[in-house]
């Protein structure tokens, strides 16, 4: 047995069998340093969403070259990457070309009044889904939601017939052929409610419930304790509706012929003939018309995570 072992002892300490010592086992500190040396500098998934970016970033990049280019070169085939020289006054001649700023005021104030209602009418609907017991709320709240999964096309005639005899027995302004007809049927929104309805979920009854106990009123929890917590959602909000409002072109084409109520997914149309497009007059007015949208969304993009993240904590 001591034979053994002494052999077994001689076999480990001599060298290998290529006349080399066996390497060391690493050390901790080691391990970590070699870990380190691999790791990338930053996220995997870079390696995927850069790629994807670049794919959507392609569509404006594309729009904003056409919109520099001549006429003849927009329509050449093979597409010019580059204009030989950059066309600026194609944004003045389209300003030019049409009514442009009444287009703009048009859509503005649309989307104004869409935008307040809203925050409005979808934070006093959410918090009574929310906070408020009452008959038949659990199926009131069903029916709400069942509306999302109908698409606008099947309610298209519906809403049409409506908005018509708003304007015939309440109101012109609300009629067919007026902004109103713009504002009404999306003066509030399904998806508006449920959104705020699932964040005022999320903030802690005690709040209120301690307000209560001071007297406050439930319009006074909103408006003082509520709402100021909830700003990420309703910035959220708010950024969604003025986006969807902005360049809504469906519901406009169907209620507006007059051209001093157009707005400007309409007032493009301008560009647009029978036989002919002119598309670098076409590119620089969608500049155009994207520009408030991207200020809105690099405003409002901070809020985005933060809220979807805190809507979906609590059903």
């Amino acid at each position: 047995m001591t034979n053994s072992h002494n052999s077994d002892t001689a076999l480990l300490a001599a060298p290998n069998a290529a006349g080399q010592d066996r390497p060391e086992p690493e050390s901790p500190p080691q391990r970590a340093a070699r870990r380190r040396l691999l790791r990338l500098p930053f996220s995997p998934w870079h390696l995927v969403l850069i790629p994807l970016t670049f794919l959507l970033v392609v569509p404006l990049l594309w729009m904003l070259v056409t919109s520099l280019e001549t006429e003849g070169e927009a329509n050449r085939f093979p597409p010019v990457l580059l204009p030989a020289k950059p066309q600026f006054q194609n944004y003045s001649e389209a300003w030019q070309a049409a009514p442009f700023g009444h287009f703009f005021l048009n859509s503005a104030l649309v989307t104004i009044v869409v935008l307040i209602s809203n925050l409005l009418v979808c934070s006093l609907a959410g918090y009574a889904f929310a906070r408020i017991r009452f008959l038949g709320r659990s199926v009131l709240f069903v029916t709400l939601m069942a509306t999302l999964m109908v698409p606008f096309q099947v309610t298209m005639i519906p809403v049409f017939l409506i908005v018509k005899w708003f304007g015939d027995n309440v109101w012109e302004g609300l009629g067919i052929d007026h902004l109103g007809a713009l504002m009404l049927p999306n003066l509030a929104t399904a998806f508006g409610i449920f959104f705020l309805r699932q964040f005022f979920q999320t903030v802690p009854v005690e709040l209120e419930e301690a307000a209560r106990v001071d007297g406050t009123s439930r319009l006074g929890v909103l408006f003082k304790i509520v709402l100021p917590l909830s700003l990420p959602a309703l910035s959220t909000l708010a950024a969604l509706t003025v986006l969807t409002s902005w360049n809504d072109f469906l519901w406009p084409l169907i209620v507006i012929t007059s051209e001093d109520q157009m707005t400007i997914p309409l007032g493009l149309s301008y560009f647009q003939g029978a036989h002919r497009v002119k598309w670098p007059l076409l590119m620089a007015a969608n500049v155009m018309s994207l520009v408030p949208m991207l200020l809105v969304f690099i405003g409002a993009q901070r809020y985005f995570v933060q809220s979807v993240a805190s809507t979906g904590l609590k059903g």
